[in-house]
């Protein structure tokens, strides 16, 4: 069994240089039904979101010669279709409240709160679409979150997501769970940073217990060998690509009825290197009770 090593990478922001003279500013629209643009004053002058893009005309100092640049968008997409068995409750676990607030709704502020992000798609199942709608309009992200039917599987709902997404190749995809309530502004733009440098990236957490592969029998696992933690990373999530990459490895994993358990892993199935951005143990995802409870904990801490 071979073990790829991930390093983490000190990432910071980089940004192009600004041209020196503004001479115009257009606004172009995609013409997607159902996608509106921002109310006013909500988000910042020339600011992307659903179906409006800016450009910006441009002349510079050295060079009598106008040229346009598009600003590169970067949507975020959040499955939410998924039942929470394993937390054993009358409803699916992002319903739940935290703080007296849906998980869902927390996962939500937190990418809407960063200004780099164009739009929100939430992924649900059929029955939860209204609710969700609701819940999202209750809470004032209707400008930025928008609902879409979700598939059987985490795979398929992220596709239906991509699918309703006007984007560019060279554009940005975060995937992120919905149960990932406690995600912070700081690490979802790094991982934008990181998938603007490297095409793709994930945040990830070091192995801090031993890790050992194992051969399961009838009479329950056997140690095969121990993996050096250096080898191995813990993925949490937002998970970020080029549109166009995810949308390349997606159409392939399909045709091949592959089905990753997250979505670096289809990325890494068809020939890409994904970073690692460093995670958080407070990114944790609920799952069990038990998670519900220590959410509730770093809330407290947080809010200190």
């Amino acid at each position: 069994m071979q073990h790829r090593r991930m390093a983490f990478e000190g990432l910071t922001a980089e940004t192009s240089g600004a041209p020196q003279t503004l001479r115009s500013t257009s606004i172009e629209r995609f013409g997607l039904d159902g996608w509106k643009p921002p109310k006013a004053n909500r988000r910042p002058s020339g600011f992307s979101i659903f179906s409006w893009t800016w450009k910006t005309t441009a002349r510079t100092n050295t060079r009598n010669q106008l040229y346009t640049s598009r600003v590169m968008q970067v949507f975020a997409i959040i499955p939410a279709a998924g039942l929470g068995t394993r937390m054993a409750g009358a409803q699916p676990k992002q319903f739940l409240a935290l703080n007296g607030i849906p998980i869902l709704i927390h996962s939500l502020r937190a990418f809407a709160s960063v200004k780099r992000i164009t739009a929100i798609v939430v992924a649900v199942r059929a029955p939860e679409i209204e609710r969700v709608q609701a819940q999202i309009a209750e809470y004032g992200l209707a400008d930025q979150a928008r609902v879409v039917e979700g598939g059987d599987n985490r795979q398929e709902s992220v596709s239906h997501a991509l699918a309703s997404l006007p984007a560019r190749p060279e554009d940005i995809v975060l995937v992120h769970d919905a149960v990932r309530p406690l995600i912070d502004a700081a690490t979802i733009d790094r991982t934008i940073d990181a998938v603007d440098l490297h095409g793709a990236a994930i945040v990830g957490m070091p192995a801090i217990d031993t890790i050992k592969q194992v051969e399961r029998t009838a009479h329950g696992a056997l140690i095969v060998s121990t993996i050096p933690r250096e080898f191995v990373v813990l993925a949490q999530t937002p998970q970020g690509f080029r549109f166009g990459i995810l949308q390349r490895a997606y159409a392939e994993a399909t045709a091949d009825g592959f089905l990753g358990t997250d979505e670096a892993s289809v990325v890494e199935r068809a020939g890409q290197t994904v970073a690692v951005v460093p995670g958080s143990q407070v990114n944790l995802k609920i799952t069990k009770p038990g998670d519900l409870e220590l959410a509730e904990f770093y809330l407290k801490q947080m809010a200190r």
